[in-house]
């Protein structure tokens, strides 16, 4: 058995699946991602290796 191109199958085309929960704020999610992105930062300026 084949997969259908997302063109074929309008199912798939809703959007991209990246394996994570389908509930949930966005909102939390894009902030929960972006306090990681400025954690992460913080520790490679503390740490000297930028």
């Amino acid at each position: 058995m084949t997969a259908m191109p997302t063109a074929e199958n309008p199912r798939h085309a809703r959007r991209a699946r990246t394996g994570g929960p389908d509930d949930g704020p966005k909102v939390l999610e894009h902030l929960l991602g972006w306090t990681l992105v400025v954690v992460l930062a913080l520790f490679v300026t503390q740490a000297g290796l930028l």
